[in-house]
């Protein structure tokens, strides 16, 4: 996704990307993924003319800190003032400034006190039980006046979660504080209250047939314990499972579709650090393997620990952080670096194409978080491991970019397990596969190139329009060129906004000409369209798209 921090421009955003300019390490990147394409295509081509095949056209008949489902934007952001940036709202905040109104009093709010603040000069709002004053925060906000204006007088904890979720708000408008509401129920997004033994799973939206809901098993050997997780339904292969072991604690989340299961144990006795887990994807199984420390038998397996056996929509669950250790950065071009983490050595995490994490951390008291798209080891010329591969661009003025740049090696980073509503399920059918990128937009199309030419024939092509300021900040020029050159099935364009005088390819900004020009949808074919860079741009590309007819079913958006 597009990871933005104050991006107004076509290539501004804080995510994943390399680019033309990163050294000999990039300029292999593509290369051997071609040198592999091409000796598969020639090994095919040479079996289908000892067979006589004919060859067809085409091989025989998919491809946006939080992402919306099927186009849908749940946020949409608006050019800040000049001096309104999240760096500007920090300092403005710490400069002992009265931003209440109450001269540093907090006070018991009822209903009526709240919802007579409900004005654009006089605007209070509750979340989960707490009420702030948000009038000093209108200006400073990326969403706009109108985004905030719509739990003016409320209780907005809804609102809030619906595209602040990983926000943390308590430290952003903390010095808004008024006090607490005095009756009000408050809302949460997730049940704070442990279970108290190990009980069936708790669902707030659990799939209508009882016996759905995953439920968990445990057996153990001498030296070995071990946890089954049936989920009762087909699983992918990957991706769907993240388990965390620190200081004996377990905690195992699956997630399934738009659910999650957790399963958050303290462990019975001392075990090895190394945690081993084996999918069988077609009958639903996943085994989380753990040698003991020392032989012998378990009584059980442990106590419950918060949320323990609990099946929730995957958007009610909190956000979970592990400190994982920067192991390496380097520079991509002038302004991108790759920056590898490892996670700590009882976490198991893959991230799905698609799908992000975030990562958080302080910046003069106060806590930003933002999310990023990581890209395939591959990708970056580096071997299969389970480390995190982020490329991030660094802003000057970037409130967190700018933290992560002056990171050294050794140093920790909170990062969050995988987030984001993209589905391969619609990619399925898909014959032509269009992805709009601009700047740092590129990250998740990476991945989705890589995945389209390698694993999924049925797209017949993809298409990538990949819009940028300069001719310097395209990423992964070379190897974007190399690719199309030796690939029917892949073709690229190139967009830029602020060209040099020898540029002879596509300039301005995406409208309604480019998009026409760029998309066709031959007869018979099943087109998916991706989306993905600053908020402006792909509200607007979005727009474009419907007015060319295409439908949501047909679109996603990769929020930033």
């Amino acid at each position: 996704m597009s990871d933005s921090e104050e991006d107004d421009d076509d290539d501004d955003g804080e995510s994943g990307t390399s680019g033309g300019q990163g050294g000999s390490s990039f300029t292999s990147i593509f290369d051997s993924l071609i040198a592999g394409f091409l000796r598969v295509w020639s090994f095919l081509r040479g079996a289908a003319d000892m067979l006589n095949i004919p060859s067809p056209s085409f091989p025989a008949a998919r491809s946006q800190q939080r992402v919306a489902a099927s186009g849908q934007s749940g946020r949409n952001k608006v050019a800040l003032k000049p001096g309104h940036s999240l760096m500007d709202w920090i300092r403005f905040s710490k400069s002992a400034t009265d931003l209440t109104g109450l001269r540093g009093r907090l006070i018991e709010v009822t209903q009526e006190e709240l919802q007579r603040h409900n004005t654009r000069n006089d605007c209070w709002t509750c979340i989960r039980g707490m009420v702030y004053n948000v009038t000093p925060y209108m200006d400073y906000h990326p969403g706009g006046e109108e985004e905030l204006m719509k739990a003016a007088g409320i209780d907005g904890t809804d609102l809030f979660d619906q595209v602040h979720r990983w926000v943390n708000y308590e430290s952003m408008l903390k010095e808004c504080l008024v006090g607490r509401m005095a009756t009000a129920v408050i809302k949460a997004a997730v049940p704070s209250s442990p279970q108290s033994s190990l009980a069936p799973p708790m669902s707030m939206a659990a799939p209508t047939e009882k016996d759905s809901r995953p439920r968990y098993d445990w057996f153990q050997t001498d030296a070995t314990v071990n946890l089954v997780v049936y989920a009762k339904r087909k699983i992918p292969s990957s991706g769907c499972t993240t388990v965390d072991l620190e200081g004996g604690a377990l905690r195992l989340e699956v997630v399934l579709g738009n659910m999650s299961y957790m399963i958050h144990l303290r462990l019975a006795d001392d075990v090895e650090g190394n945690v081993a887990v084996h999918n069988v994807p077609l009958v639903g199984k996943i085994q989380v393997s753990i040698r003991k420390q020392a032989k012998g038998k378990w009584s059980s397996l442990g106590l419950p620990l918060e949320l323990h056996n609990t099946f929730l929509r995957k958007k009610d669950r909190a956000l979970h952080y592990r400190d994982c250790v920067l192991v390496s950065k380097t520079e991509v071009n002038h302004n991108t670096h790759v920056f590898r983490l490892q996670l700590p050595r009882g976490t198991v995490m893959h991230v799905p194409v698609g799908k992000h994490v975030y990562l958080k951390a302080l910046a003069q008291g106060t806590e930003v978080v933002r999310p990023y798209t990581p890209v395939d080891q591959s990708l970056v010329g580096a071997p299969q491991d389970p480390d995190l591969y982020l490329m991030i661009k660094v802003y000057p003025d970037g409130v967190l970019s700018s933290h992560l740049s002056s990171l050294h090696v050794g140093d920790c980073l909170p990062v969050s397990g995988p987030e984001g509503t993209f589905s391969l399920r619609p990619l399925r059918d898909v014959t032509d596969l269009y992805l709009f990128a601009a700047g740092t937009g590129f990250t998740p199309m990476a991945r989705l190139i890589q995945l389209a030419l390698q694993d999924m024939d049925a797209i017949r092509k993809t298409k990538l329009l990949f819009l940028n300021r300069r001719e310097e900040d395209i990423l992964w020029r070379r190897q974007l060129d190399k690719l199309a050159a030796h690939s029917d099935r892949f073709q690229v364009d190139y967009v830029l906004s602020d060209p040099c005088e020898g540029w002879t390819g596509r300039t301005g900004r995406v409208d309604e000409s480019m998009l026409q020009d760029f998309l066709t949808r031959p007869h018979g074919s099943k087109c998916y369209v991706c989306v993905c860079g600053p908020a402006a741009f792909t509200e607007l590309t979005m727009g474009l798209l419907k007015q060319q007819g295409f439908s949501e079913e047909e679109l996603h958006a990769f929020q930033g």
